[in-house]
């Protein structure tokens, strides 16, 4: 008797598709894309960190240190912007200037920028106590919404440097024995002298140089000062970041379960009945649409108005940004939610493609995991959603406090979004018609 039970629960398990879809696919699905995520820790995983160059010095040892810096895996240096690759023969751009790099980093373009100092080549490095004060300093631009590019590209120049100026490493050094050893003779400087000039020649033609093993590590013998140019004087950051990013995701599954009506609509025959009327199906999937949007623009405000109450997000100097991506994000999601539930037959299924799509375009969008920290392929396959132009809409706003006009390509997708979402909806819609 027990095993016949078992038996039926199993039976009717197999034919509940939204219970096999929870029960099965949603947890490998979300296993598969955290494991991407975080597998992304390694080193042959994580997407390299763009960088903005800039090299004021313009001495052999500042070229050598960019160059170093451009060879690095872990970096995507650029002295210059980015060509669009769309066009056959771009013009190649001006390279950065500190006003520029400082700029790029202000936009969003890059995370850090780094600028080489005049005076740099003379004396890249310094073994004494107190030579960081005298010694040039590299200047590391950075945005604070990325604590780790700064960190990593730290550790990078260190290493760069090390490797690509071997001899200023080593004449710094003979300095430093100079001077604490009570001097060498002039026997011992002529020996030191031709082994550095050995060091620094340049490599036969055609034989590779090879660089000596760089230490692992920052050792500071480069001096190296990090200033945030973006963020610098924001209030809990992160809290106007999951502000967005978690409003979104919940207002994508309020505007699902809202447009399940349309499925108890059709199976009591209300929808029947309200067709028969003035009112097309256009028409009632329109008001649908408004009557989602409505209540969507109410509950991301709300969302932001608790923030601002009780954690600072500063929501008042953002208000008319704020307006224009709480439109677009609540038709986008209204329309996606009307879509699915002319899609599925019934409330369950409903329930079980809601939950699935929603919590995958919440993780790979980023509302759980901010998708700066992801891979290049996973922040490619984050553009698919909602969630990713909700969120970098938002965080243009409230972050980088750039212009209404600015967040164009964000509004601009969610709208088109919402035309298509809106128009699936409608054929789909159109069975019941027949009905």
């Amino acid at each position: 008797m027990i095993l016949a039970v078992a038996k039926n629960r199993l039976f009717n398990l197999r034919r509940d598709r939204a219970a096999f879809v929870l029960a099965f696919v949603l947890p490998v699905a979300f296993f598969s894309i955290f494991a991407g995520i975080f597998s992304g820790s390694g080193r042959s995983a994580t997407g390299r960190i763009p960088v903005a160059l800039v090299d004021e010095d313009g001495s052999e040892n500042s070229r050598r240190l960019v160059a170093a810096l451009r060879a690095e895996a872990g970096l995507d240096a650029r002295t210059a912007p980015a060509t669009e690759k769309a066009e056959k023969n771009p013009a190649p751009l001006p390279p950065y200037t500190a006003a520029s790099a400082e700029q790029a980093v202000r936009a969003g373009d890059v995370p850090v920028a780094v600028v080489i100092p005049k005076g740099f080549g003379e004396r890249p490095f310094s073994f004494s106590p107190g030579g960081a004060e005298t010694r040039p300093t590299l200047r590391v631009l950075a945005d604070s919404s990325d604590p780790i590019a700064p960190q990593v590209l730290q550790g990078l120049l260190q290493r760069a440097a090390m490797t690509a100026l071997p001899g200023a490493m080593a004449r710094g050094g003979m300095a430093e024995v100079d001077r604490w050893s009570g001097g060498l003779t002039a026997e011992q400087k002529a020996r030191m002298d031709e082994a550095l000039r050995s060091i620094e020649a340049p490599p036969p033609p055609g034989q590779p140089e090879a660089p000596p093993r760089a230490r692992s590590g920052s050792g500071g013998l480069v001096a190296v000062d990090v200033r945030d140019v973006v963020g610098q004087a924001k209030r809990n950051p992160t809290v106007t970041f999951y502000a967005s990013a978690l409003g979104v995701m919940f207002l994508l599954f309020s505007a699902t379960g809202a447009g399940g009506a349309l499925i108890e609509e059709a199976e009591s025959g209300t929808l029947d009945r309200i067709l028969s009327t003035r009112v097309s199906m256009t028409k009632l999937l329109l008001g649908k649409l408004v009557y989602l949007a409505v209540i969507g623009v109410a509950q991301l405000t709300l969302m932001f108005l608790w923030g601002w109450l009780l954690f600072g997000v500063e929501l008042v100097p953002h208000l008319p940004g704020f307006l224009v991506m709480t439109v677009a994000t609540a038709l986008a999601s209204s329309a996606f939610g009307l879509m699915l539930a002319s899609v599925c037959r019934t409330r369950m299924q409903l329930v079980a493609v809601a939950n699935l799509s929603i919590l995958l375009m919440s993780a790979v969008g980023g509302s759980f995991y901010p998708r700066y920290l992801m891979s290049e392929k996973l922040q490619r396959f984050g553009l698919l959603t909602i969630n990713a132009w909700a969120i970098d809409g938002f965080q243009k706003i409230f972050w980088r406090d750039a212009p209404v006009w600015s967040v164009w390509p964000q509004v601009l997708v969610l709208l088109a979004a919402s035309a298509v979402f809106l128009v699936i909806a409608r054929r789909v819609a159109a069975k019941w018609e027949l009905a």
